[in-house]
């Protein structure tokens, strides 16, 4: 008995070892949605996406996908706060994010007046903001760990409105999730992210 469990034993580390690259791979892959971009009104670029998000959004733009390009405000924290108090000129990342769009010739661009901190925050404030701006459909931009997740909890918060979400991962992110497991940063991400959506799921299994 015992020589039949250890050989079992052997098989299962075995298995398990021959296909957890696969295995491995369809959880980065089950991270990611990349839904058909079409014509939109508005490009948004999500709190978690800023630079690379910025370069996302141009091409975007410059592919004729949408005239205006948005951006969140981004929350004050203690060292902006001592910036401003010493009066040195302080950009924070909303504003840089609208620089250097101008510069890659992005010719519209808007503040979101509200500042967001995650994805939550970004599921009250988008509904209200583009009703008020009557737009009716929007290509998202966001990094894609955080794809299907930000997906599933703005069609949430945008239930019931007549507006169509897009959403687009960024291609110039570093995470790989064919191979997120190989380094320590995508490693955290990875995992974070899976936890996060699984989640999601559990609370929200029909979204």
């Amino acid at each position: 008995m015992r020589r039949r469990a250890a050989v079992g034993a052997c098989l299962i580390l075995l298995l398990g070892l021959a296909f957890r690259v696969p295995i491995l791979a369809a959880a980065g892959r089950l991270l990611v949605v990349a839904d058909p971009v079409s014509s939109a009104d508005v490009i948004v670029v999500a709190i978690d996406a800023r630079i690379t998000g910025v370069l996302e959004a141009a091409d975007l733009f410059h592919r004729g996908v949408a005239p205006l390009v948005a951006v969140f405000a981004d929350p004050l924290d203690e060292v902006d706060r001592e910036f401003i108090r010493r009066g040195v000129p302080y950009f924070d990342a909303a504003t840089l994010s609208i620089e250097q769009l101008g510069a890659l010739g992005v010719t519209r661009v808007v503040r979101i007046p509200w500042a967001v901190a995650g994805t939550v925050e970004e599921s009250q404030i988008l509904p209200g903001w583009l009703e008020q701006n009557r737009f009716r459909s929007l290509v998202l931009v966001t990094n894609p760990d955080h794809s299907r997740r930000v997906g599933r909890v703005l069609r949430r918060a945008l239930k019931g409105q007549p507006v169509t979400l897009i959403v687009q991962p960024i291609r110039y992110s570093i995470f790989d999730p064919e191979h997120w497991w190989q380094t320590r940063a995508n490693l955290r991400t990875g995992i974070v992210e899976l936890q996060k959506l699984v989640l999601d799921v559990l609370l929200h299994p029909i979204s």
